[in-house]
């Protein structure tokens, strides 16, 4: 095993010079038995804290499970800045269903292992000696792929219920499968979530909605029954029909669409409006006479409002919230080219804001593959990126100048009329040549020069220039529609 790195190696190895046991355990373990590079790195050992405190030149140790943070200040990998070292331990009941009541520092490697959560995280691996410690087969489990509690499933899912999310969230990232008596306890003690806090609840559903397959662990969600624990309002789409666009319930089409965002690797905040974006639709569904066919009108604000009351419970920050309520509620824009106009263009820039115009696009993208629809960016879509683009490129006209017809009517004492055109354009034509110019004061100073100018001269100027701003921006123009093969 030489995907172990040094500084994970110097931890065991300076503490097995001290005379103690120490092993690599748990997710890093089993990522090293699958190929995979590990996020962490934890070590167990049968030194106390205050042995470990000893040993290294850096540490904390700010908990009541005596885990202790060795600090590494030569690596900048971020991975490895700290690694947890934790005595062995034995775990008292879990009256809460979230924490031990009481922890009791072990001796043996074995009563270690046998109070931890599933078989494939229940394995110790020594990196000087090569050796493995797993006594209850979990690489076998990860070989087979399968998700095994350590011991008794009903036992360990009595102790902590968030095991429950975990076993599902394991299942969706690495693509493994439960084992029946997991299965089974799931679904006997998933009403206990309840009893979890909701900022817990929200770091696992964070994890899972970021993983490889976000689809199949709502899907687990909802078949193992504990989905009305955490975002309820997604059951309700479950074989409800949707009008002819659509080739799938709403359900099916929600997740297929939070898929298509993982697919993409899509940020946190695509995802969730992924999978919140139809999720007002069984609240707003009537049957329209007109068309013969279903509607859903309103479901992009009642959706953007149950997003933002869950995401609230589930302990989301600010930020997440407010552009996934964002996208949400605009996800529908109207994007018939044959109708837009740029200044319709302009609000929904307005109402997203600059920086999630990619993601909108993104969402409606995803939105797309999820209804079952062949093609991914239709001619439509990608005009509208074009016409987009266009809109939010440097700007090539007077609105980008620092003074405007009124500064230079109050300054100059101009009255309104084709003068102050003439004069903004010869202005814009200097800063197009000299960016550093585009200052308040230098350009009242400027003006104030024109202004001086004949109006014949002045005319001519301002027109001139207003001929070649028009003529860069014909080039602009055509260099991003050619971009995106549209005319």
């Amino acid at each position: 095993m030489n995907d172990v790195p040094k500084e994970a190696i110097a931890v065991v190895a300076l503490l097995q010079h001290e005379g103690f046991e120490a092993h690599l355990v748990g997710g890093c373990v089993r990522d090293i038995l699958m190929g995979r590079t590990p996020k962490d790195w934890d070590v167990t050992t049968n030194a106390t804290p205050d042995d470990i405190v000893r040993i290294f030149p850096n540490t904390f140790y700010e908990n009541d499970y005596g885990t202790v943070g060795v600090v590494n200040d030569e690596t900048t990998d971020p991975k490895l800045k700290v690694i947890e070292v934790t005595p062995y331990r034995i775990e008292g009941k879990y009256s809460d269903k979230r924490h031990p009541d009481t922890v009791t520092f072990a001796k043996n490697l074995s009563d270690d292992l046998k109070r931890r959560d599933f078989t494939m995280n229940a394995i110790a691996y020594d990196p000087l000696s090569g050796n493995f410690s797993d006594p209850h087969k979990g690489a076998k489990d990860i070989e087979n792929k399968i998700i095994r509690t350590v011991g008794e499933a009903r036992e360990r899912f009595a102790e902590d219920a968030l095991r429950i999310m975990r076993a599902v969230r394991f299942s969706a990232e690495l693509d493994f499968e439960l084992d029946k008596a997991t299965e089974a306890a799931i679904k006997e003690f998933g009403d206990t979530l309840k009893d979890i806090a909701l900022e817990r609840i929200g770091d696992e559903f964070t994890k899972l909605i970021m993983s490889p397959r976000p689809r199949k662990g709502i899907e687990m969600f909802y078949e193992l029954g504990i989905l009305k624990h955490i975002v309820p309002e997604l059951e309700e789409g479950v074989n409800v029909k949707q009008n002819q666009a659509h080739t799938y319930p709403v359900f099916e089409h929600i997740v297929r669409t939070l898929q298509a965002a993982a697919d993409k690797d899509a940020t946190l905040e695509v995802r969730l409006a992924a999978l919140f974006h139809d999720i007002g639709k069984p609240a707003t569904k009537a049957f329209n006479d007109k068309n013969d066919d279903w509607s859903f009108h309103g479901h992009d604000m009642v959706g953007a409002k149950i997003a933002k009351r869950r995401l609230r419970e589930l302990r989301y920050g600010n930020d997440v919230i407010e552009t996934v309520v964002k996208l949400v509620r605009w996800h529908m824009f109207f994007s018939d080219t044959e109708q837009i106009t740029h200044s319709a263009v302009r609000r929904l820039i307005s109402n997203v804001g600059t920086e999630n115009v990619e993601n909108i696009l993104l969402l409606r993208v995803c939105d797309r593959i999820g209804t079952g629809r062949p093609k991914e960016q239709p001619y439509r879509l990608r005009k509208y990126k074009a016409m987009i683009e266009e809109v939010l490129r440097d700007p090539v006209s007077v609105g980008m100048l620092a003074v405007k017809g009124a500064d230079i009517m109050e300054k100059l004492e101009e009255k309104p009329g084709r003068r102050i055109g003439w004069i903004l354009n010869a202005l814009l034509e200097i800063v197009l040549d000299d960016p550093t110019q585009n200052t308040s004061d230098i350009l009242i100073t400027r003006a104030k020069e024109l202004a001086t100018l004949p109006e014949p001269e002045l005319k001519k100027l301002g027109e001139a220039a207003k001929e070649a701003r028009e003529a860069i921006e014909a080039e602009e123009i055509g260099k991003i529609r050619s971009k995106y093969h549209v005319e």
